[in-house]
């Protein structure tokens, strides 16, 4: 394990974005970074699971489920999906769940909270959407950097140290 944010940070502090100090953990990776994909759903997980069937290599899914903790939007299942097809990690502002199962897996998962409940299913949500929570704004083809020490994003990819 490495702390490569704040040597991002150190190295260009007028190139990146630090989210506010408000996730967990919840993958087998601590530290993983990509070029970033966006998904907006509020408690309907539908296209998360559309993209974890996707081909993933290199990036990162960055879901804003509007912060709300009362649904899971990521899952054993879809996170298992989601290794098979080479994504780098999720970062999900909402809820995940199985997080025994998504401890032991090769994908960097950070979320706000563990929450039993399922999502619902409705087909709602929209990919490529600019969001904005925990104090930064991310858009679609941006890159992540994620570790112990955070969450942070940058417009063009960055040298890691």
């Amino acid at each position: 394990m490495k702390d490569i944010l704040p040597d991002l940070f150190d190295l260009y502090p007028s190139y990146v974005n630090i989210a506010d100090p408000i996730f967990q953990d919840f993958g087998g990776r601590t530290e993983f970074h990509g070029e970033v994909v966006t998904v907006y759903c509020f408690e309907d997980n539908s296209r998360v699971k559309e993209l974890v069937q996707t081909p993933g290599h290199g990036k990162v899914m960055v879901v804003d489920g509007g912060g709300s903790k009362r649904r899971a939007l990521l899952g054993d299942m879809l996170a298992e999906k989601a290794v098979q097809n080479g994504w780098e990690g999720l970062v999900i502002h909402g809820a995940v769940r199985d997080v025994a199962t998504q401890s032991q897996l090769d994908l960097g998962i950070k979320a706000l909270c563990a929450q039993p409940r399922p999502t619902e299913r409705k087909g709602l949500g929209e990919v490529g959407k600019t969001l904005n929570f925990a104090g930064i704004t991310i858009a679609d083809g941006d890159h992540i950097y994620c570790d112990l020490n955070g969450v942070l994003v940058a417009k063009q990819p960055l040298a890691l140290p």
